[in-house]
């Protein structure tokens, strides 16, 4: 039998791996977008803070961040909890990946969505404004659309790049594909087998995602290769 009888555990594992970057991903994008309207304000302060966020978020290792927001948050909580004469909730592996990776992805998206909104044609805002609509209207309904196509190629690095940081969730615990290679390679005494398996499967997911994703980059930029015929 493969791997012993290991192989579903770590399709399943997989399969959580899988719900981990989606849900960081949702995450990350809210944070790019807050990150990124930040960055275009007029408010001195703002910009700061979006800058101070993007800059000090990337560089930082993404190990130190998980240990740092899973046990230093979790000690935060305890401590608040303890003063408060409250129980003390237990930060769960999954809901720390979700959340870390989303905070570090955030900072990557913050960049992209910044450069994207500053290759839209700001007099485009503009008019918008002057025809009646508000500042959020003329947000989702002339800049967002169009910041999609000058985000496209960075935003698939950055969701290539989240996939597979989601092995590092292992180390606090997550039973998802890393952690189930590892009770496999344990019990079969075949890491090799075990982690080509888990590269291919990695493999699979980011490849996948690289065809969707160019075929939607092709998709946007349709009008834009007609037009420069």
């Amino acid at each position: 039998m493969f791997l012993q009888g290991y192989f579903p555990s770590i399709l399943q594992g997989t399969l959580l791996t899988l719900q981990l970057a989606g849900l960081a991903l949702l995450v990350a994008i809210i944070l790019g977008l807050i990150g990124a309207l930040l960055k275009a304000s007029s408010s001195k302060l703002l910009v700061l803070l979006a800058d101070l966020y993007s800059t000090v978020v990337r560089g930082v290792p993404d190990l130190v961040w998980m240990f740092l927001l899973f046990f230093g948050v979790q000690m935060l909580i305890n401590d608040a909890c303890a003063r408060l004469g409250w129980p003390s909730p237990n930060i769960d592996p999954f809901s720390a990946g979700v959340l870390t990776l989303g905070f570090i992805f955030g900072a990557y998206m913050t960049e992209t969505f910044c450069g994207a909104m500053m290759a839209v044609p700001h007099g485009q805002y503009e008019a918008g404004l002057a025809y009646g609509m508000s500042r959020m209207r003329a947000f989702f309904r002339i800049i967002l659309p169009q910041m999609v196509r000058f985000a496209l190629p960075s935003f698939s690095n950055n969701w290539l790049v989240l996939v597979k940081s989601t092995a590092l969730v292992s180390v606090i615990g997550l039973n998802d594909v890393m952690y189930r290679a590892d009770a496999a390679k344990a019990a079969t005494q075949q890491p090799f087998t075990v982690y080509v398996v888990v590269g291919l499967l990695f493999l699979l997911i980011t490849g996948l995602s690289h065809i969707l994703l160019s075929a939607v980059e092709k998709r946007y930029s349709l009008g834009v290769k007609k037009g420069a015929l």
